[in-house]
């Protein structure tokens, strides 16, 4: 497992109203979103970044409206949506 530690200004906290746990989960679940938009790591693995169940990660991506459904082309949702 990697580790990575970033420096957040005390002032940044202060105006976001954040502890340092709460910073440090919000760090890393934009990462794992980054990772999972940007980079196609699966949502396993991401979830294991943000340090959240596959559930939970899948509602944090829904609430930063990021769909986990990716297809090339209306007609291949339109099959998948007439197969379920």
């Amino acid at each position: 497992m990697c580790q990575v530690a970033i420096n957040i200004p005390n002032e940044v906290l202060f105006d976001t109203k954040m502890s340092q746990e709460e910073a440090r989960q919000f760090a890393k679940c934009a990462v794992a979103l980054g990772y999972y938009t940007q980079s196609g790591v699966s949502i396993g693995y991401c979830a294991q970044i943000a340090d959240m169940s596959e559930e939970e990660f899948i509602k944090y991506l829904g609430k930063n409206h990021v769909s986990i459904f990716h297809y090339d082309n209306q007609q291949e949702f339109l099959e998948e949506l007439n197969n379920a």
